[in-house]
Protein backbone atom coordinates (compact mmCIF):
# COMPACT_ATOMS: atom_id res chain seq x y z
CA UNK A 1 0.00 0.00 0.00
CA UNK A 2 2.88 2.62 0.79
CA UNK A 3 4.18 2.00 -2.70
CA UNK A 4 1.34 2.01 -4.60
CA UNK A 5 0.88 5.59 -2.22
CA UNK A 6 3.85 6.78 -3.76
CA UNK A 7 4.08 5.65 -6.69
CA UNK A 8 3.84 7.99 -10.05
CA UNK A 9 3.01 5.02 -12.51
CA UNK A 10 2.04 1.70 -11.73
CA UNK A 11 2.75 -1.48 -14.42
CA UNK A 12 0.70 -4.25 -13.63
CA UNK A 13 -0.96 -7.40 -14.49
CA UNK A 14 -4.38 -7.29 -15.72
CA UNK A 15 -5.70 -8.78 -12.29
CA UNK A 16 -8.88 -7.39 -11.17
CA UNK A 17 -7.60 -6.71 -7.84
CA UNK A 18 -4.28 -4.80 -9.08
CA UNK A 19 -5.99 -2.40 -11.46
CA UNK A 20 -8.74 -1.51 -9.09
CA UNK A 21 -6.87 -0.64 -6.15
CA UNK A 22 -4.38 1.00 -8.49
CA UNK A 23 -7.65 3.65 -10.15
CA UNK A 24 -9.36 3.89 -7.01
CA UNK A 25 -5.85 5.28 -6.13
CA UNK A 26 -5.57 7.51 -8.96
CA UNK A 27 -2.90 5.80 -10.06
CA UNK A 28 -1.50 6.20 -13.75
CA UNK A 29 -1.79 2.85 -14.66
CA UNK A 30 0.45 0.55 -17.50
CA UNK A 31 -1.54 -3.01 -17.93
CA UNK A 32 0.45 -5.86 -19.59
CA UNK A 33 -1.52 -8.64 -20.50
CA UNK A 34 0.34 -12.23 -20.22
CA UNK A 35 -0.72 -13.94 -23.68
CA UNK A 36 -0.26 -17.36 -22.55
CA UNK A 37 -3.41 -17.65 -20.42
CA UNK A 38 -5.58 -19.76 -21.22
CA UNK A 39 -8.88 -18.56 -21.20
CA UNK A 40 -7.67 -15.34 -20.26
CA UNK A 41 -10.51 -13.62 -18.22
CA UNK A 42 -7.20 -10.58 -17.49
CA UNK A 43 -7.50 -10.08 -21.33
CA UNK A 44 -11.03 -9.09 -21.06
CA UNK A 45 -10.55 -6.65 -18.37
CA UNK A 46 -7.64 -5.14 -19.68
CA UNK A 47 -9.27 -4.00 -22.97
CA UNK A 48 -12.61 -2.81 -21.39
CA UNK A 49 -10.48 -0.50 -18.97
CA UNK A 50 -8.35 0.25 -22.02
CA UNK A 51 -11.32 1.12 -24.23
CA UNK A 52 -12.87 3.44 -21.31
CA UNK A 53 -9.58 5.28 -21.35
CA UNK A 54 -8.61 4.74 -17.61
CA UNK A 55 -5.42 2.41 -18.61
CA UNK A 56 -2.93 2.09 -21.26
CA UNK A 57 -2.48 -1.50 -22.30
CA UNK A 58 0.22 -4.08 -24.31
CA UNK A 59 1.97 -6.40 -23.96
CA UNK A 60 5.56 -7.93 -23.04
CA UNK A 61 6.80 -7.00 -26.47
CA UNK A 62 5.62 -3.76 -26.31
CA UNK A 63 5.99 -2.69 -23.23
CA UNK A 64 9.48 -0.60 -23.86
CA UNK A 65 7.40 0.85 -27.17
CA UNK A 66 4.37 1.66 -25.03
CA UNK A 67 6.30 4.06 -21.81
CA UNK A 68 8.14 5.57 -24.58
CA UNK A 69 5.04 6.79 -26.55
CA UNK A 70 2.63 6.91 -23.58
CA UNK A 71 1.02 10.26 -23.24
CA UNK A 72 -0.38 9.81 -19.83
CA UNK A 73 -2.34 12.62 -19.51
CA UNK A 74 -5.19 11.18 -21.89
CA UNK A 75 -5.93 8.41 -19.36
CA UNK A 76 -9.41 9.31 -17.62
CA UNK A 77 -9.89 9.53 -13.87
CA UNK A 78 -11.46 5.72 -12.93
CA UNK A 79 -14.81 6.70 -10.78
CA UNK A 80 -15.47 5.71 -7.51
CA UNK A 81 -16.88 2.48 -6.62
CA UNK A 82 -20.68 2.86 -5.46
CA UNK A 83 -21.04 0.06 -2.94
CA UNK A 84 -24.45 1.53 -1.34
CA UNK A 85 -25.83 0.54 -4.98
CA UNK A 86 -24.99 -2.90 -4.41
CA UNK A 87 -26.52 -3.23 -0.85
CA UNK A 88 -29.45 -1.86 -2.10
CA UNK A 89 -29.68 -4.00 -5.21
CA UNK A 90 -28.75 -6.87 -3.13
CA UNK A 91 -30.94 -6.44 -0.33
CA UNK A 92 -34.15 -6.23 -3.31
CA UNK A 93 -33.01 -9.54 -4.46
CA UNK A 94 -33.12 -11.13 -1.39
CA UNK A 95 -36.35 -9.48 0.04
CA UNK A 96 -35.13 -6.93 2.50
CA UNK A 97 -36.72 -4.41 0.66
Amino acid sequence: AEELRRADLVISHAGAGSCLETLEKGKPLVVVINEKLMNNHQLELAKQLHRDGHVLCCNCSTLVETLQSMDLSALKPFPPGQPEKFALFLDKVVGLQ
